[in-house]
């Protein structure tokens, strides 16, 4: 059997996918929060996520560049806001 590009992808957004829940339920377990490294790992995996789901499996990479250009910066635009919300001190 031969594994296709689809399969190759399908198996890395499973690997990312369960190394952010093994993060993310080791805090939960521990009854601690994520730390900053453990934070920002998890935001990394769901840039890494979002951008193979949408170059690949949306077919951006092949689409005009205006359209990857959108949808890459929304990316870029959710993550940094996630992460403003972070720093901004709690009321």
């Amino acid at each position: 059997m031969r594994f296709t590009k689809a399969d190759t992808l399908f198996a890395g957004l499973v690997l990312a996918t369960a190394a952010s829940w093994w993060l993310g339920e080791g805090a939960v377990v521990s009854g601690r929060s994520l730390g900053t490294a453990a934070t920002l790992a998890v935001l990394a995996l769901s840039v890494f996520k979002g951008a193979l789901i949408a170059l690949d499996y949306m077919e951006l990479r092949t689409a005009p560049a205006l359209w990857r250009r959108v949808v890459m910066g929304w990316l870029v635009v959710v993550i940094g806001l996630i992460l403003l919300a972070g720093l901004l001190p709690r009321a």
